[in-house]
This record gives C-alpha cells, structure tokens and sequence, in this order.
C-alpha cells in the first residue's frame, strides 16, 4: 500500500491510465488553460477540451474583430445619442406652452378692449379755408350786398328770387346755374353775388359761387376778399379744391378768379374743365352751383361753357338790354341747356337804381 502512494512509477502509469479513460479530467495541464481562459469569456459557455484548443486561435480573431467593431461604433452611438437629445429638446422647446382656461363667468365679466381706428378727415366742405366777411369795411363803404340792407326792396326781390329758383332746381333735380347778361355792364356779377348770399341763409343748403367771368373777373371785389384765386389752374387740374375754395359764410363757398386772362374760351373748352366741375360738386355735395359767366353776346366763353350746366338765368338791363338782345340769347341757348327766365335789373321806377351802380 506504501508503495502505492509514493512510489512515482505507480502513480504516473495510474494518472496516464486516467487520462486515456477520461479525457475531460483536470490536469495539471488543463488546469493552466482553465485559468488563462476564465478572464476572457467568463460568461462563455464551457466547452470540452478538444474544441477549446481547436477554436482558440478562431476566438482570439474575433474577439480581436468584435472589440474593433465596438471601438468604431462607440463614436457613432454617442454621436446619434447627442442628436437624439437636441431634438427632443428643441421639440420641446418649440411645443407652445398650454394656456390655462378661463371660467366662463369670468370670460363673461371681461369687457372687450375698443378698437383703435385710424383718425377720419372731415369732409371736404369743412377742410375748405375759412375766410370771413369784413362787415365793417362794408358797412363803411354801404356795399349793396343783400346782407347789410335785409329790410330793403332789393333784399326782398333777391329773396323771392332765390325761392322760386330753388323751387324750379328741387323739381328739375337740377343743381348748377349759370348767370350771364346778353351784354357787359348789366349787373350779371351783383346778381349773382347776392343770389349766392341769400341762397346760403337758407338752413341746410350750400351754396357755391365760382367766378367764370375771365374777361372782368368781379366777385373778389363785391365781397372784398383778397383776388388770390388762380381758376385757370384749377379747371386744368394744377390746383387742388381745398386750395382754390374758399368760405366766407358757413353755408357759402366762393372760387376766384386773380386777374383777367385772354385765353378765356380756351380754357372753358378744355376737356378737363367738365371733369373738375363733376368733382367739385361731387365733393362738396353743395345743393346749388352758381357760375357768373361773360356777357352772353360779346365772346364765346358763354357759350363754350353751357353743356356744363343745367339752365341759365339771364340778367337783363332796364336801361340797356333789348327784346332782340333776349331773342338773340335764347337762340343761343336753344338744344344747350335750359333758360330759367330773366331778371330785371336797374328797372326804372323800382327804386332799385342806386344798389347796382
């Protein structure tokens, strides 16, 4: 038995014996590979002896490939990490953040904040510059104006005029009045400043007096304002309406005319002198237009601005005018326009002399 266990023939002939009958018991040999090999692939499954020394070299390549392929795609990962968080961030950030709703009892008290329109103009009649009347130069100097001498039989004549012209415009639907004289020196121009002054004391009516007279212009002077109107300029459109109309009463507007001018026809052929006209009574909305034109007869100008308006009314004179000259007028205005009747001025016997010299 002694010799059994220390003697080394014995025991060599019995482990090689083991190792022929078991080929998967731990040797001194094995062993050695068992510890090399745990490090590595410790959660490998184990696998026998054989295929362990077949397959080393294999599994030493690719774990070599595996931990190459790892250090190439680590980058990769971290990088489409990072991006991966940039857009849930900025998802985030652009998600609008919820509005916390509102009873509805304070909904229904909340008043509803006014809305802040832009400023509107006034209307045209009331940009219009505003010049009065110098009733103390008038007065001084006795200008038979309707307006300073209400109780006079001329301030009545003008009144009754003024009724029954209106009555026949109202019926007509008719708004623009032209006012000539067969004649120059017949008192068309005192005519038809003072029409205009007693048409703008009628409440509610307006009332524009445009000077048309180029060859002896006049309204300036019986109103006494300042000549500074240029109407040449503003019937072919180079001046502006607010800046040729001026008013010297609420109701009244007036357009002057600065000096005479030669061309006086030419202009009041022009074509665009009937479209300024359209505009200006469009824009005003005055209910009644006076024009004082030239003497009918003497030149062209009446007659070049006739299909402008709606009828005529003539003003005759006691001391001068004749039938023929009416006759003469009424061919004229015959398939032109309407002749709306005549008035008499400087009648003898009317007292009415002294107020149009």
């Amino acid at each position: 038995m002694k010799d059994m266990m220390t003697g080394a023939g014995p025991l060599d002939s019995f482990t090689q014996k083991l190792e022929r009958d078991d080929p998967f018991a731990m040797t001194q040999q094995g062993f050695k590979r068992f510890r090399r090999r745990k490090g590595r692939d410790t959660l490998e499954p184990e696998h026998d002896g054989a295929l362990t020394e077949q397959g080393e070299s294999v599994s030493q390549s690719g774990l070599n490939n595996d931990a190459t392929a790892r250090d190439m795609a680590a980058p990769a990962a971290k990088a489409m990490s990072r991006l991966a968080q940039e857009n849930e961030g900025s998802r985030f950030a652009r998600r609008p953040k919820p509005q916390q709703s509102q009873p509805l009892e304070e909904l229904a008290n909340t008043d509803p904040k006014p809305q802040q329109l832009p400023a509107t103009l006034p209307e045209m009649w009331e940009r219009l510059q505003r010049v009065p009347l110098d009733i103390r130069a008038h007065k001084a100097s006795r200008s038979p104006l309707v307006n300073f001498f209400r109780n006079s039989p001329t301030a009545n004549a003008f009144d009754l005029l003024r009724t029954r012209l209106l009555h026949s415009l109202k019926a007509q639907g008719w708004k623009r009045v032209a006012i000539a004289s067969p004649t120059a020196g017949c008192g068309a121009t005192f005519s038809a400043v003072n029409l205009a002054l007693s048409m703008a004391r009628v409440p509610g009516t307006r009332t524009v007096l445009m000077d048309m007279n180029f060859r002896r212009p006049g309204v300036a002077s019986a109103l006494k304002l300042p000549p500074s109107g240029d109407m040449p300029g503003f019937l072919a459109g180079a001046v502006t309406l607010a800046d040729h109309l001026v008013r010297p009463a609420a109701s009244l507007a007036v357009g002057l005319t600065a000096a005479p001018d030669r061309n006086a026809a030419e202009i009041l052929h022009d074509g665009r002198c009937a479209s300024v006209i359209d505009d200006m009574v469009l824009s005003t909305g005055a209910d009644v237009t006076l024009f004082d034109l030239p003497p009918v007869l003497e030149h062209d100008d009446a007659a070049a601005f006739l299909p402008q308006v709606d009828g005529v009314l003539l003003i005759a004179d006691g001391t001068r005018t004749t039938a023929a000259h009416l006759v003469a007028c009424e061919k004229m205005f015959d398939g032109q326009t309407q002749l709306l009747g005549v008035s008499l001025n400087r009648a003898r016997g009317s007292g009415l002399l002294q107020y149009s010299q």
